[in-house]
């Protein structure tokens, strides 16, 4: 049987623990041909070091000298894995995620099955909660600034098991093929952090190629850290730069509108006022139209 080539690229971000349990579970893969390509972001530890030590040929290790964000850090190791071997496919996978075995054998069995296929990902768990969905696909619906994602927090029975256009995958385990990759680019570096993979599918979809879930393949994804400010800001104002490219006028003033209403009664609720300053921070550099990293 022919395996088409898989380049995993997973980034670390001094997240040196969950990066080694990531690559743990890939190495447990049936699926036989693929590398490994670990993007260490700017670390402050010795993340690199001990990564080189404990992985060695196992991953290709590009270190960068300074945190370029989950679109700079990607899009620089699928530049560089274009520019030396390049795969079949592409799979972005998040290092706080841990993979099923035979999870890649149907995301690539699902995508060879038909050429109108350019993105795959796999229903996503909860880490702590193994059989509660965080990810069965994703919709997004542009009038009412609904951005969701399908099953989320339900107790998998089954419910989700059948394979279905989606309108976007989750960023943590995305798997694109090289042709898509070479039509529409890369992830759009003005996001930073956040929104990039629903700009990213919406693209994808608008060069004419289908987003699929594949309930087959499973992950689990640890999803730490949301409360935090920063990713406050950026889901803030991402949602601006957004909006600004797929949205109409009044399209965007309903998303926007829904946005700061959640997030601030969210905040409110509980009683998170260093959040909410990182989130009407975010909001006022969307509407100042800054990108890129914080500043």
């Amino acid at each position: 049987m022919d395996y088409p080539k898989v380049s995993i690229i997973t980034l670390n971000w001094n997240g040196l623990e969950d990066t080694i349990e990531c690559l743990e579970s890939l190495k447990t893969i049936t699926y036989p041909n693929y590398e490994v390509i670990v993007v260490d972001n700017g670390s402050e530890g010795n993340d690199a070091q001990v990564l080189k030590e404990k992985f060695g040929g196992y991953i290709h290790l590009i270190e960068n000298d300074k945190n370029y964000g989950y679109t700079g850090g990607n899009n620089l190791a699928i530049r560089h894995v274009l520019a030396h071997s390049p795969p079949d496919y592409f799979l972005i996978l998040n290092n706080d995620t841990v993979v099923a075995p035979d999870f890649l054998d149907h995301l690539v069995g699902a995508a060879e099955a038909d050429a109108s296929i350019g993105v795959v990902g796999p229903k996503i768990y909860y880490y702590d909660s193994p059989n509660r969905i965080q990810s069965a696909g994703n919709r997004i619906n542009m009038w009412t600034g609904w951005v969701y994602s399908i099953g989320g927090r339900q107790i998998d029975t089954g419910q989700y098991n059948k394979r279905q256009k989606v309108d976007w995958i989750s960023g943590c385990c995305l798997l694109a093929k090289r042709e898509v990759i070479q039509k529409v680019g890369g992830f759009d570096e003005s996001y930073f952090f956040g929104w990039e993979e629903v700009d990213y599918c919406l693209a994808v979809r608008k060069s004419g190629y289908e987003v699929i879930y594949v309930p087959q393949s499973k992950a689990w994804h640890k999803a730490r850290g949301a409360e935090r400010g920063f990713q406050c800001y950026y889901a803030a104002r991402n949602t601006f730069i957004f909006a600004r490219k797929y949205t109409t006028k009044w399209q965007s003033l309903l998303f926007l509108a829904r946005l700061l209403l959640l997030m601030t009664m969210s905040c409110l609720y509980r009683r998170n006022l260093r959040r909410l300053l990182y989130f009407y921070r975010g909001v006022r550099d969307g509407l100042l139209g800054w990108k890129g990293e914080i500043k």
